[in-house]
């Protein structure tokens, strides 16, 4: 029944990770430890034609390629290949310039790249020291390429150009030498095999079918907010968000529908998206929020309720209609149950989500539920989220028509999607009956 669907896995089977290895005069000592590291995690991949690639680049004052993500195509290649590695040499230590030179080279098509096929982009730094270079601007462009980075470094190294160059701080780990490098190994290799598959562009040329017509201003948000009892400190600035963000919208019965849920060990619907036709109501109602509290956090339980019962005809989504279905949630803390079947419902739907953490939140998990890794936000002071809101609202603006599930997948899978939609509705249907 499933066929039909773009789906996106949680936990990809194909990855593209390079290690990125400081070959300075400096790690001369530490680099059989190096080389030690890197062997330690390819075993732990399933290197294959159609699985893991693994790329090695040193550098020192320039980098240089030891071999690509497209050379060798079995595990035992890759290792025999890392066991004869020679170490590079020289000076300065320019790492700015080497995640440049990867961007460019060590993940692009040439080199064996999958990013357009949604292979995940993975980097491992391990570097004995500060950079000579500016590594600010390098570091960014790989996030903004959806570059998911992780760092090692030695006592001699700087933590904060690590955390700086990381895609999240807490991807940068710090040992005393190479050679207690394998002491992170494991928490390592079970952040690497988490980062989700990236989502595939759909060209518009291979889309069948016209157009739904609808307003440009019409979208159905639904706010998810986690209302435990450990987020009670902050639901007073999770409010303000959720206002800041509304107050940008275009509120109307046929314009922006707004719907908000909150959620702990279950998940309860403050209002629905056809429950309030003006900004004024809806922003009362915000306004007048009470903390639901409750223990523990199960978002998965949360985002099957919002898919079955918010983006539901009966509770005002016109996601049949072709108007965009958009889910912003916030989070203090890793969820407690199963999310996966909830993400993989949530992406059939075709429900653009956004996630922003606080506190506690987990970010492989958050970008596991958000549509795209760059759509979830880890937030240091919740104090100040305006940058973040900014983003969302931006990218709210540019959500595009919804595709007729008639001219993608035909018209079977159409009727699939209309049992889907009218299902959760129809069962509440009955129960109103009696």
């Amino acid at each position: 029944m499933f066929s039909c669907f773009l789906l996106d896995n949680l936990e990809s089977s194909q990855r593209d990770i390079v290690f990125l290895l400081d070959g300075t005069h400096d790690t001369q000592s530490g680099f059989p430890a190096m080389k030690s590291f890197v062997q330690q995690v390819v075993e732990t991949l399933n290197v294959g034609q159609n699985t893991d690639h693994v790329s090695v680049v040193q550098y020192s004052q320039n980098p240089e390629t030891n071999f690509a993500l497209n050379t060798y195509m079995t595990k035992q290649d890759v290792l025999v290949a890392v066991k004869n590695l020679n170490h590079k040499g020289g000076k300065p230590r320019n790492t700015g310039a080497a995640l440049d030179y990867v961007r460019t080279n060590a993940f692009s098509e040439f080199s064996g790249s999958r990013h357009k096929k949604g292979a995940p982009q993975i980097l491992l730094l391990l570097s004995g020291g500060k950079s000579q270079d500016n590594v600010e601007t390098a570091a960014t462009s790989l996030k903004q390429k959806n570059v998911v980075t992780f760092c090692v470094g030695t006592r001699t190294a700087d933590i904060i150009e690590l955390q700086m160059i990381a895609h999240n701080p807490s991807y940068a780990f710090s040992v005393l030498t190479f050679d207690d490098v394998g002491s992170i190994q494991q928490q390592l290799v079970s952040f690497v095999k988490r980062v989700p598959q990236q989502r595939q562009k759909i060209k518009m040329e291979e889309v069948q079918g016209s157009m739904e017509q609808r307003l440009p201003t019409q979208r159905d948000i639904v706010f998810l907010l986690d209302s435990t009892d450990e987020m009670r400190s902050e639901f007073k600035t999770v409010v303000g968000f959720v206002e800041r963000i509304l107050d940008q919208l275009n509120v109307g019965e046929n314009k922006d529908r707004v719907s908000v849920v909150q959620y702990s060990n279950e998940p309860s619907a403050d209002f629905f998206l056809n429950t309030h036709k003006t900004k004024q109501s809806v922003t009362d109602n915000v306004q007048a929020l009470r903390h639901k509290g409750g223990r523990p956090l199960n978002t998965g339980a949360a985002l099957n309720y919002v898919a079955d019962e918010i983006f539901a005809p009966l509770s005002g989504s016109r996601r049949k209609q072709g108007v965009p279905q958009i889910l912003i949630l916030l989070t203090g803390g890793p969820s407690r149950d199963d999310i996966r079947n909830a993400v993989v419902k949530l992406k059939e739907f075709r429900v653009n989500t956004f996630v922003v953490g606080v506190k506690n939140a987990d970010m492989l998990e958050m970008q596991s539920v958000s549509e795209e890794p760059s759509k979830a936000f880890l937030v240091a002071d919740s104090s100040n989220m305006a940058d973040i809101e900014q983003k969302i609202v931006l990218a709210i603006e540019k959500s595009e028509n919804s595709v007729k599930t008639s001219g993608l997948h035909g018209k079977n899978c159409s009727n699939a999607i209309a049992l889907f939609d009218t299902l959760p509705a129809s069962l509440m249907r009955i129960m109103q009956q009696h």
